[in-house]
């Protein structure tokens, strides 16, 4: 499956953006897709993580209770909603997917390690200025 992510954009602290990224290919449905970030000077971070099916969503610690990711397997798109932007949140921000790997839609600690995804976006750039 390839990847290609869009929206990102300059907002300021407190504000909203949504991120997308949309996948060619079949069988997208049978993919987990993850977002990851890196900021200038910092190592490539877990941002977040949804199950084939939506039926699970997991997320960093820093964004938990202002992302919300989301996916819509009819347009083969999955979506993340950032509200409360921070200037930490500034960075290149990159989709990726993983083949599922049980019949059951669940994630597990797997999905928030990058070396686990095969399939990777080119990163859309979000820079939240204070």
């Amino acid at each position: 499956v390839q990847l290609q992510a869009s929206g990102g954009g300059l907002v300021q602290t407190g504000g909203s953006l949504s991120v997308s990224c949309a996948a060619s290919g079949r069988s997208f449905s049978s993919y987990n897709v993850g977002w990851f970030r890196q900021a200038p000077g910092r190592e490539r971070e877990f941002v977040a993580a949804i199950s084939w099916s939506a039926g699970d969503t997991r997320y960093a610690d820093s964004v938990k209770g202002r992302f919300t990711f989301s996916r819509d397997n009819a347009k083969n798109t999955v979506f993340l909603h950032m509200n409360s932007l921070k200037p930490e949140d500034t960075a290149l921000y990159y989709c990726a997917a993983a083949l599922r790997r049980t019949p059951q839609d669940m994630l597990s600690l797997w999905s928030a390690r990058d070396y686990e995804y095969t399939s990777w976006g080119q990163g859309t750039l979000v820079t939240v200025s204070s």
